[in-house]
């Protein structure tokens, strides 16, 4: 008919199969939380993204591991391909260990592209948004008594948003008393 059915196995989508194709996927865990992907294709090109799920790196590694070998040999330009393909293929979709995983190797693909193109991300995705960006410091907060000399520091630092504890310590089973003294 006039449908061709494409293969998900194979480069034959491919609008271009001389790219450089997947060659290695690896991934780092970095304390205390991070879990990034590195990519390296056929030209020796490497991406990298983040596919950090607080608590779970090990389940996002795993799911990382069943991705990898279907992604080594496929064209490295073919990122929604890609993206779709990993979408598509299973009954069970979505969630935030799935996602993580295949975000990491998204965001990496992303990064060998402009890489090699030598532009950045940004204009491979509909350009800038904003010219700059509003940041924050962590400065703790289960010592209330240290928190005004902490902001103050971040403040001379020229920050002007800071990220804290809104408690002392506070357990996980302590009682609803515990819980009520935090808010008066």
């Amino acid at each position: 008919g006039m449908h061709k059915k494409l293969s998900l196995n194979s480069n034959s989508h491919s609008p271009d199969p001389s790219l450089p194709k997947i060659k290695k996927i690896e991934w780092f865990r970095v304390k205390p939380r991070w879990l990034f992907v590195k990519i390296t294709d056929s030209e020796n090109g490497v991406g990298w993204g983040e596919a950090t799920l607080e608590g779970h790196d090990k389940a996002v590694e795993g799911t990382l591991s069943e991705m990898k070998d279907r992604l080594l040999g496929m064209v490295a330009d073919d990122i929604e391909f890609i993206w779709q393909f990993f979408w598509r293929q299973g009954f069970y979709r979505s969630g935030p260990v799935f996602m993580s995983a295949l975000s990491g190797i998204d965001i990496a693909l992303w990064d060998i592209k402009a890489r090699r193109l030598n532009v950045p991300i940004y204009s491979l995705l509909g350009g800038a948004v904003r010219n700059k960006v509003q940041v924050y410091a962590w400065i703790g907060g289960d010592r209330p008594a240290d928190i005004a000399v902490a902001a103050k520091a971040r403040l001379a630092q020229g920050l002007r948003c800071v990220k804290m504890n809104a408690t002392e310590d506070v357990n996980w089973l302590d009682s609803p008393a515990v819980l009520d003294s935090t808010v008066e």
